[in-house]
């Protein structure tokens, strides 16, 4: 019990630290999910308990809320030195890291400077993924452009897909890509406003309950016919979806649909089910209510009230345009204007979240965060820095061709934002022993970078080292080879256990291949996971993660866990625990 005391103690002080941030960033408010999802992102192992943690941010927000400016200020000096000043210069730092100009967007149709709100309508149904992150992106980009409002809403009416766990798993990948809504909400909050507006609907005749089956209803959509219960009157109407929402009828018994166009020829207007009842526990509402609105209904309602200008969405529901445009008329709400867009996916893998929670459950792939996949925690855990999610999409643009780019580019815009900054280091993969006679004892410096000022480290040798194997196989005896920055060796013998060589003094020998190496003295035990293509027609890849055994020099042990390196010969890696390295690409 008094673990979790201590516990508890520990994510109040976090949450108090970054409320006071949250709060003096804007204007005396903090935003509890703002403040939760600082905490996940940082505190990964917290995720299993993000009930709790909402509770505690929750109390510590009120607390930090009901401060005046000047006392917030005077808190966090108080209780958390030098934090205002550590997060600045955080900031500073990815500013600097995403100097490069990134593509500009084309301009906005009917778009006036602060007039402009866009908006991200995720559903936490899983975690977010590259796909999303276009999306928010381009939404985000152009609310900055204008000086607009960007608003982040759960679109979260659908309780049996829905886990707590994913609503601060996009907190925690919006908060890593430096995206900053306005406003974040969730349209489950907006329940009674959605059944007035149903109401109404009913009301106008516009909306009818139906209690045919699911195979009835596919059959009279395909054929273009209208159903019996569309002809009810307002007042069974009326009642009917008294006794939907007020419980006791089952799931999938009754719907209410809207009175569309049985013989349109775009079949999303052949009276469209706007809502169905749902018996499993909302994530955030319990059992609070057991009618639930479909994207279809909660989509454009909520869009029209929360005042979007610019509604951004991928071309997928283009042929739900006219729909979306019917039920907001059908109400006399306003109508934002459509910005459509292509989907953006990469080759060999899957944006569908269906089918990566099938990944996951059958455990080919290990979590939401496996470097195999396309989510941003992911790609993050992979090494893919976020500038360059940013630079990717925004190459991409808002057009409506469909394309499928390749993991290529991607790295290629990886591998220039990480060139300039990612220290060198020695890995030896599948090493051999190499004992070298006569060597002197002798202290190698070894620059971090080739050729940026970034320092130097000094790796002590004794003649006893560490060779990649396939380099050793590739030795004669008399052949002469060097070790980077050491010296040369000329080969004695060589054996699949050892290579044995002299010391040769003459360092002006040249045109000898060089090899990478590290002192058997202090090598660190290391692998490097290597993923590779998750699909391959379509179907998982058994081996599409692969692992090198190796060792690495000294300093290696000293890295962090979320530090990105060169390791010479191999490629860029991230390390992902002591001991594991992820390889981000060559």
């Amino acid at each position: 019990m008094s673990d979790r005391v201590e516990d508890d103690k520990q994510i109040g002080r976090l949450a108090r630290k970054y409320a006071l941030l949250n709060a003096i960033q804007h204007n005396s408010r903090a935003d509890q999910n703002s403040v939760i999802g600082r905490i996940l992102s940082e505190n990964s192992e917290l995720r299993k308990e993000a009930k709790r943690v909402r509770t505690i941010v929750l109390e510590e927000t009120q607390r930090v809320n009901s401060l005046s400016r000047e006392d917030q200020s005077r808190a966090i000096k108080e209780e958390f030195p030098g934090f205002l000043e550590e997060d600045a210069s955080r900031r500073r730092e990815v500013s600097k890291q995403d100097a490069t100009k990134v593509p500009e967007l084309p301009d906005l149709p009917n778009a006036s400077p602060g007039q402009v709100v866009t908006r991200f309508p995720p559903e936490p149904n899983g975690f977010m993924h590259i796909g999303h992150a276009k999306a928010a992106i381009i939404g985000s980009q152009y609310a900055r452009r204008y000086e607009g409002k960007f608003i982040l809403r759960f679109d979260d009416t659908n309780p049996a897909a829905e886990k707590e766990e994913y609503y601060g798993a996009f907190l925690e990948a919006l908060e890593w890509l430096e995206i900053k809504p306005d406003l974040i909400k969730n349209a489950s909050d907006d329940m009674p406003r959605f059944y007035e507006l149903a109401e109404r609907m009913i009301a106008r005749g516009k909306a009818f309950v139906c209690t045919c089956t699911q195979e009835k209803m596919r059959e009279n959509r395909s054929l273009m016919l209208e159903c019996a219960c569309r002809s009810r009157s307002v007042e069974e109407n009326k009642n009917l979806w008294q006794k939907m929402i007020k419980g006791g009828l089952g799931p999938n018994s009754t719907t209410l649909r809207f009175v569309g166009d049985m013989k349109s020829v775009n079949t999303t207007l052949r009276d469209p089910v706007l809502f169905r009842i749902v018996e499993e526990a909302h994530p955030m509402k319990g059992r609070q209510f057991n009618v639930w609105p479909t994207y279809d209904f909660d989509g454009p309602i909520e869009d029209s009230l929360d005042g979007v200008t610019h509604a951004m969405r991928s071309k997928e529901y283009e042929l739900r345009d006219e729909l979306y445009r019917a039920i907001l008329n059908s109400l006399d709400l306003r109508v934002p204007q459509i910005i459509e867009f292509s989907r953006l996916s990469l080759r060999n893998t899957t944006v569908s979240k269906r089918n990566l929670r099938k990944l996951i459950e059958s455990g080919d792939v290990k979590g939401w965060d496996d470097p195999r996949l396309p989510t941003i925690s992911g790609l993050r855990r992979r090494g893919i820095l976020p500038q360059t999610i940013r630079e990717f999409i925004l190459q991409m643009g808002v057009s409506k061709v469909e394309s499928e780019p390749t993991w290529d580019m991607l790295e290629s815009i990886n591998r220039k934002f990480l060139d300039p900054v990612a220290k060198r280091f020695f890995f030896v993969p599948n090493p051999v022993p190499l004992i070298v006679r006569n060597a002197p004892s002798k202290e190698v410096r070894l620059k971090y970078h080739p050729d940026r000022p970034m320092g130097e480290r000094i790796v002590a040798t004794s003649g006893q080292f560490l060779i990649p194997r396939d380099d050793a196989s590739a030795l004669k005896p008399e052949s002469i080879f060097r070790l980077i920055e050491a010296y040369n060796v000329k080969v004695e013998s060589v054996s699949p256990q050892e290579v044995i060589g002299t010391y040769v003094p003459d360092s002006s020998i040249v045109g000898v291949p060089k090899f990478q190496w590290v002192p058997r003295e202090g090598k660190v035990e290391l692998k490097v996971l290597v993923p590779g293509a998750l699909l391959i027609h379509d179907t998982f890849n058994p081996d599409s993660l692969t692992t090198i055994a190796g060792v690495s020099e000294p300093e290696v042990d000293r890295l962090r866990a979320g530090e990105i390196v060169q390791f010479v010969r191999v490629g860029f890696c991230r390390i992902d625990e002591k001991g594991i390295a992820i390889l981000s690409h060559k």
